[in-house]
């Protein structure tokens, strides 16, 4: 069954039979894709940096990598991919210089697809553009919410418009005539943290740079910190209060004009990525993953998903700790021996994203778990609650919220007896709403119970285009044996 693995994505049966539990001895060795966070982040600051940047392992094939690149190169950046002589990707980004350049006296058109990423920083980055900008993408992406950005960026000048629904895109961005000096901006992130992220990329390229006020707590506090120290690396001045309720981001000093200068930087494996194969070896018997390329001190939030699944019961090792090499930086995870997993109560304010992937290994624990912190994943790819709730009952996982009153937190409770895993259980196809991290996550739900089916295994392309293969070269190994 390996084989069906192999193939490209679009040749992908659909749905696609995943092969069941097995006894067959699993160690292997993972480097997921470069960090989506990342990566996005370093595009849109190399395309406006100044002179030629090259990011190094970036996420490419994926398609939010793909929008982000075509938005840069439409806003007058020029990019070029080539192959390092290891066979990592390198990409090589000629900067705009501070000022998204369009024809004179057009505006342009960006489809972002479900790029969310992609449409809160580029709507920020349009402040920085010498003619309108207007920003689309699809179905589930005009559902999403830019309101407060969109209030933002008023405040700095600019004139968003709002061609569809109120507080939604499709909006098209003026920029103003004159850039603002050292302007102080008030914005809500309680939503999503990359609003916020979003101002902060322009800090450096505004004249005296930007003070962002936060009139709440942000969501998923660690990416906010992620852009201040990529910020803080690449010579900006970056401070903030303990409680990120203020920040301010000015220019290098040592730059006669705002902005920054072309950077050479080796991206990260992306930790979210990584949480689906931690989390296969907390619920494989016999297993042994190792992700490798993660440092100790990544700023990435969803790498502390390991100390969830030590919580639970899961041995976890961290490796290569005094290796010279980052890539040979890692964390193990084994399933815990001869004990179920044990229920779990978990803030996932700073990993959303891991929602998902814990929620499977909650499954398949002895009792009652409970997730909060979970407010964004109403306005994901899908409402990801109700996803959670519609495709775990179907193994007969109970979802329910709120939980005492807090419509942030979720329930988790398997069977009394525990998920149906005979042999002859009945098959369960899973639906993945467009989404990739329900399709990732569902499939784990497989290490544990025969029969399952995952519809539409080809939405993994938004992050991970090469999530099957990786699956049916790691968790299959009886065909290699044959």
């Amino acid at each position: 069954m390996s084989s069906v693995f192999a193939q490209p994505l679009a040749a992908l049966p659909d749905p696609l039979p995943l092969p069941g539990p097995s006894s067959h001895v699993v160690q292997a060795d993972v480097t997921p894709p470069g960090s989506k966070s990342l990566t996005n982040r370093l595009v849109l600051l190399a395309a406006l940096a100044t002179g030629e940047s090259e990011l190094r392992n970036p996420l490419i094939q994926a398609d939010d990598a793909q929008r982000m690149l075509q938005a840069v190169s439409a806003l007058g950046a020029e990019t070029s991919l080539a192959d390092d002589p290891g066979g990592a990707p390198r990409l090589r980004i000629r900067g705009a210089g501070g000022r998204f350049r369009a024809p004179v006296g057009q505006s342009t058109t960006l489809d972002l697809g479900g790029s969310g990423t992609a449409t809160r920083f580029l709507a920020a980055a349009s402040v920085l553009a010498t003619s309108p900008v207007t920003l689309d993408g699809n179905p589930r992406m005009r559902q999403r919410p830019i309101g407060e950005l969109a209030s933002a960026l008023s405040q700095l000048g600019a004139s968003v418009e709002h061609l569809g629904e109120a507080g939604f895109p499709p909006i098209r961005v003026t920029p103003p005539d004159e850039l603002p000096e050292s302007p102080t901006v008030t914005l809500d992130a309680s939503r999503s943290s990359q609003f916020a992220s979003a101002l902060l990329m322009i800090g450096p390229f505004l004249p005296g740079g930007l003070t962002l006020r936060l009139t709440g707590a942000p969501a998923s506090a660690p990416y906010l910190r992620m852009t201040g120290e990529l910020l803080h690396r690449f010579g900006a001045g970056v401070r903030t209060t303990d409680d990120l309720r203020v920040l301010r981001v000015s220019p290098p000093p040592a730059r006669p004009q705002p902005g920054l200068d072309a950077f050479r930087i080796d991206i990260e494996p992306d930790a979210s990525g990584a949480t689906y194969w931690w989390a296969a070896g907390a619920l494989r018997a016999h297993t042994t993953i190792h992700v490798r390329g993660l440092p100790d001190t990544t700023t990435q939030g969803d790498a502390a998903f390991t100390e969830l699944l030590h919580r639970m019961g899961a041995r976890v090792h961290r490796t290569g700790r005094n290796a010279p090499d980052p890539a040979d930086h890692g964390v193990a995870v084994l399933a815990p021996v001869g004990v179920p997993i044990e229920p779990i109560l978990a803030d996932l304010s700073d990993m959303p994203d891991a929602a998902m992937t814990l929620a499977v290994v909650a499954s398949f624990a002895k009792g009652r778990s409970i997730l909060r912190g979970l407010s964004t994943l109403r306005i994901k790819e899908t409402d990801r609650i109700a996803a959670l709730q519609a495709e775990l009952a179907k193994i007969g996982v109970q979802i329910e919220t709120p939980v005492m009153g807090d419509t942030s937190a979720i329930t988790i409770t398997p069977p009394d007896r525990g998920v149906d895993c005979s042999p002859n259980c009945p098959p369960v196809r899973f639906d993945t709403y467009d989404d990739h991290r329900m399709a990732m996550s569902l499939a784990l739900v497989s290490l544990r119970r025969p029969n399952v089916f995952i519809n539409d295994p080809a939405c993994v392309a938004k992050t991970y285009p090469s999530f099957w293969q990786e699956f049916g070269r790691v968790l299959i190994p009886g065909d290699r044996a044959e």
